[in-house]
């Protein structure tokens, strides 16, 4: 037996009285002197003991409430109505959009032509010169602002307040139907022409449309009829401001309060 089998022979003796079951053996670099190149030993290695597998499950996160006036019907239509800009197809003076306020379920609502330019820079209805005039009329009436709700036909600012043209109410009113039935008012009072026969889609003259009653039923799903009554705008009781004026606008404010069961909270009329 020659000295390098020898020398494998006691190590692998060796190793199995420690409890070895192999030895490993590597190719040397270079032979040793007196001992003949040999090749590499290949041994069999152990495999690893199987590790337990671990599963991760990824939990969703817990859905977030909206938050609060998301998600809402109105908050829907606004938003379509931004996408589809109809004010981008005609020419307007605009800063904002003036959507609309108040009550989102009010059993009344006040409907103008379109927003002035205190309005644009406020981006909110009525709330100059004829807007306060508008408040007093409401508080005669025994409500708040609060409590009703205001809109216009247009919702951007036309250049230098003209009227709107029927172009123009025509690209808007679907919204303004849309936002009508949204509310679901029991009564809306229309202020000024353009806005009476943008709902009830006539020539008449104001003259001939105050005081009485009319019937507006907006788009489906909201398809049940509400009661409709023009009267003058608080622009031209600005401009007329006449005591004949004035108690034309007061009588046709109390046939809604008749109808819906309101109590005056004077018995003058207001302004």
């Amino acid at each position: 037996m020659n000295p390098l089998t020898r020398l494998v022979a006691r190590d692998a003796a060796t190793s199995r009285l420690l409890g070895a079951d192999f030895v490993p053996m590597y190719r040397a670099r270079g032979p040793a002197p007196g001992l003949a190149p040999v090749g590499p030993v290949l041994v069999e290695a152990k495999p690893e003991p199987a590790r337990p597998e671990v599963v991760v499950v990824s939990r969703p996160e817990p859905a977030r409430p909206p938050a609060p006036g998301m998600g809402s019907a109105m908050d829907d239509l606004r938003a379509r109505y931004e996408r589809d800009a109809p004010h981008s197809k005609f020419i307007t003076a605009h800063t904002s959009i003036v959507w609309g306020e108040g009550d989102p379920k009010a059993r009344l609502m006040f409907i103008g032509e379109a927003p002035g330019a205190e309005e644009d820079r406020c981006g909110r209805p009525f709330v100059g010169r004829s807007g306060q005039l508008l408040e007093k009329m409401i508080a005669a009436m025994g409500l708040s602002r609060e409590r009703v709700y205001i809109a216009n036909v247009l919702k951007t600012r036309p250049p230098d307040n003209a009227t709107p043209t029927s172009e123009e109410v025509r690209l808007c009113a679907p919204y303004l139907f849309e936002q009508i039935g949204i509310v679901g008012p029991e009564v809306i009072v229309t202020l000024g022409l353009p806005a009476a026969r943008a709902l009830l889609n006539t020539t008449d003259s104001m003259s001939h449309l105050r005081g009485r009653w009319a019937s507006f039923s907006p788009p489906s799903p909201y398809a049940r009829a509400i009661g409709v009554m023009p009267t003058y705008h608080p622009a031209f009781l600005l401009r007329s401001y006449t005591a004949e004026n004035r108690a034309k606008v007061w009588s046709d404010l109390r046939l809604a309060m008749e109808r819906l069961g309101l109590k005056p909270a004077s018995g003058n009329a207001p302004g």
